[in-house]
C-alpha cells in the first residue's frame, strides 16, 4: 500500500500541534534531534519538513537557536476592528468547508477576534446566493471587520465577474481577503488575491497513477456541472498521469452529469466500458456507485471508483472508497496566519499556499483484491 512521504508525515503532525498552540508560549519547536528520535527518521527527513513548514511562513529557523513558531502581527490597536468574516457558499451542505470554518473559528477565538459567519451572527447561516453576497459584503464593511475569508462561487451564471466583484468590493473598504479552496476564475488563471488550499493537480495525478499501478487502463472522470476550478485541476492531474504512461486520455475521458444518472452509469459499463472512474468527490462518488450497482455492476469487481475529500460517508458505505484526504485542520491554521499576515501588511505580494492532499486506500479501487481478480 502507498504510503505518505516520511516529511508530510512530520510536518502535518508539527502544523496540528502548531495550530493547537502546543508550543506556546516560547514558540520554539523540538530541536532535530529531537524530531529525528520522535519519529524514527533520518535528519534530513526531519530538516525537510521543518522547511515546508517555513516555506509556508508558520515557522522560522534560527542560526544556532532552533526552530520557532513565527508570531502573529503585533496586535492591533485597542480600537481597530477585531472581527473576522465568512462569506461560504454552499457551508450548510459542504463537509470540508463546514471542518474548516470549525477550526478557524477556534482560531479566531484564541486569537481575540470575532468571527461572523454572515449576516452579522456568530454561527452557521443558511446558504448564501449572490444576491445574498452582495448583502453580506455591505454588513461586513458596516461592521468594520478586519478581514474576510471567501470561498468563491461556482454555481452561478457570470460566477468569475460576480466573484472578482465581490472581493474587489471587500479590497476597496480595507478589508483584507483571503480565498478558501479555489480562486476566483477558471484554472489555471490566478487572481491578486491570497489563496489557501490543496494542490488539486497532484491529487488528481496520484490517484490516477494508483489506478493505473493497479493495472487500470481505460479511465472515466465523472463530475457534476458545473466544473469548479478545483475539479478542472483534479483533471488535468489525471490526464497527465496517464501521459506518463504512454497512454492518451480518450475523448469521452471526461463524463460530466448526475451521478446517480442510470444512463451515465450504463454509459461507463457498456460496450466501450471503462476500468475505473475517478469522481469529483466523494458525493458525487457515493451516487454514482449506488446507480452503478443498480446497474447490475460490481464495485469494485466490474469497475473500480474512486472520490475526493475523504468525507465520513466515504467509510459508511456499501463498499468504503478510495478517495484523498484533504487536511481541514492545517488548512484553517494557514488560511488564519494569512489572514493576520495580510492585515499587518496589506502590500505583501499575492501568495498561493498550497498543502498536498493525501491517498487513503480503501476497497472501491480494487487494492484488496485476490490476485487473480485484479
Amino acid at each position: 500500500m502507498p504510503s505518505e512521504p516520511k516529511h508530510c508525515r512530520i510536518s502535518r503532525e508539527l502544523l496540528a500541534e502548531i495550530a493547537a498552540e502546543k508550543y506556546a508560549p516560547s514558540g520554539r519547536l523540538p530541536s532535530e534531534a529531537q524530531l529525528v528520535k520522535r519519529f524514527q527518521v533520518a535528519r534530513p527527513t526531519v530538516a525537510r519538513a521543518l522547511r515546508d513548514l517555513q516555506d509556508r511562513g508558520l515557522i522560522e529557523r534560527r542560526a544556532g537557536s532552533g526552530s520557532y513558531v513565527r508570531r502573529p502581527p503585533a496586535a492591533a490597536p485597542a480600537d481597530a476592528p477585531r472581527r473576522l468574516g465568512l462569506l461560504i457558499p454552499g457551508l450548510g451542505t459542504t463537509e470540508v468547508f463546514e471542518a474548516i470554518c470549525g477550526e478557524l473559528a477556534g482560531l479566531a477565538r484564541v486569537h481575540g477576534y470575532g468571527l461572523l459567519w454572515g449576516g452579522g451572527h456568530s454561527r452557521p447561516q443558511e446558504d448564501v446566493d449572490v444576491e445574498d453576497a452582495g448583502a453580506l459584503c455591505e454588513q461586513f464593511i458596516r461592521s468594520q471587520v478586519a478581514g474576510v475569508f471567501f470561498v468563491p462561487f461556482v454555481h452561478t451564471a457570470r460566477r468569475e465577474g460576480v466573484n472578482h466583484g465581490l472581493a474587489e468590493r471587500l479590497r476597496r473598504a480595507g478589508i483584507a481577503v483571503i480565498l478558501l479552496d479555489r480562486d476566483l476564475g477558471a484554472f489555471p488563471a490566478r487572481s491578486e488575491f491570497d489563496l489557501v488550499g490543496v494542490d488539486n493537480f497532484v491529487g488528481g495525478y496520484l490517484l490516477a497513477d494508483h489506478l493505473l499501478k493497479l493495472g487500470c487502463r481505460a479511465l472515466a472522470f465523472v463530475v457534476r456541472p458545473p466544473v469548479a476550478p478545483t475539479i478542472a485541476a483534479r483533471i488535468a492531474g489525471a490526464r497527465e498521469a496517464l501521459l506518463d504512461r504512454g497512454l492518451a486520455a480518450p475523448p469521452g475521458f471526461v463524463r460530466a452529469g448526475a451521478p446517480d444518472d442510470p444512463e451515465l452509469a450504463r454509459g461507463l459499463i457498456g460496450p466501450e466500458r471503462v476500468d475505473a472512474v475517478l469522481c469529483a468527490s466523494d458525493d458525487v462518488a457515493a451516487l454514482l456507485l449506488r446507480a452503478l450497482q443498480r446497474a447490475g455492476a460490481r464495485v469494485p469487481g466490474d469497475v473500480r471508483v474512486v472520490g475526493f475529500d475523504d468525507a465520513r460517508i466515504a467509510t459508511l458505505l456499501s463498499v468504503p472508497l478510495t478517495t484523498m484526504h484533504q487536511p481541514c485542520r492545517e488548512l484553517a491554521a494557514v488560511a488564519f496566519r494569512a489572514m493576520l499576515d495580510r492585515i499587518a501588511d496589506p502590500m505583501l505580494p499575492p501568495r498561493g499556499l498550497i498543502l498536498s492532499p493525501r491517498l487513503v486506500i480503501r476497497e472501491s479501487c480494487g487494492a484488496y483484491l485476490p490476485p487473480g481478480e485484479r
